[in-house]
């Protein structure tokens, strides 16, 4: 039976000041069938601590979310936006391997935590941040040592449709496809939307993804700005933006998608408040969508 999970970064942010230790409350009041841990950096140096204690809580996490700038430390390049442009060098050889081996160890922290939560998935930027796709070629190439790294541990690496400043999600998702054959990809309603592609996925050109099973998850979240409006990128619940949910997931059973769904809504305010019912809502709203029943 097809789950939603929440992400724990719709509970856990900045102004609560990232205490994983919160999930076990907000749990209890929550009709999701789980959660997907997104990784901060703040947490390596306590991985072992935090493994134990989200354990002990008796939660399920089957989706990992690696820690989003991962990638930003594999590509050589430093970037920085001036003058409503994007601007660029490049980093000397020994920079660049540096940046790397520090991608790897991170990396390495965000498996150890998968394994010990017993997660089977993990969700990877490819590309991010400022840098973001400007060397597609180069997250191409390094995505395959993560990709390598994630296998041998068990876990499946699943890129996702991250929002870019130099080409488009779906067409450097084409690239990466033609080099590894077998990707699995997560697919984001908003970071879709973003960039005007939701139905895109079912159209001629990229029908592939979906058709050959290589979308593994689905983020399913609302977007209520214009096409690369990167002042509104904002992670909404269904029904506050415009995102056709119904078209989409009409479409979507075409397919006979069989994989799961995390909702990533930002439930907190500044002052670190969850809204609890908001997401409960956002979970009744996408069960109803895709027609997934309630579990006991």
């Amino acid at each position: 039976m097809q789950k939603i999970y929440c992400s724990t970064g719709a509970l856990v942010g900045r102004p609560n000041k990232r205490d994983y230790r919160l999930l076990k409350g907000f749990a209890d009041q929550l009709s999701c069938d789980g959660f997907e841990l997104l990784v901060y950096d703040s947490w390596y140096p306590e991985a072992d601590e935090l493994i134990s204690t989200l354990k002990s809580f008796g939660l399920s996490f089957p989706v990992v979310h690696c820690e989003k700038a991962v990638s930003e430390k594999s590509v050589g390049a430093r970037v920085w936006y001036e003058d409503g442009r994007y601007h660029s060098c490049e980093l000397s050889a020994e920079e660049d391997e540096q940046n790397m081996q520090a991608a790897i160890r991170e990396f390495g922290i965000n498996l150890k935590i998968a394994n010990g939560l017993g997660a089977q998935k993990m969700v990877f930027h490819m590309w991010n941040g400022l840098v973001s796709d400007k060397n597609i070629e180069k997250n191409v190439e390094r995505f395959g040592i993560f990709k390598e790294m994630a296998e041998e541990a068990g876990v499946l690496l699943m890129a996702e449709n991250v929002v870019c400043n130099t080409h488009d999600p779906l067409s450097d998702l084409e690239l990466a496809g033609k080099e590894y054959p077998d990707i699995a990809i997560v697919y984001d309603t908003k970071m879709a939307e973003f960039h005007g592609q939701t139905m895109d996925l079912f159209g001629p050109e990229h029908e592939w993804m979906i058709r050959d099973g290589h979308i593994k998850h689905l983020h399913i979240n609302d977007y209520n700005g214009g096409i690369k409006d990167w002042g509104n990128l904002g992670v909404l619940p269904i029904g506050k933006g415009h995102v056709d949910f119904d078209r989409f997931f009409s479409r979507l059973k075409e397919y006979d998608y069989k994989g799961d769904y995390t909702v990533e809504a930002t439930a907190f305010d500044k002052t670190g408040q969850v809204d609890i019912d908001m997401l409960n809502e956002c979970f009744g709203n996408l069960r109803r969508k895709a027609g997934i029943p309630v579990t006991l």
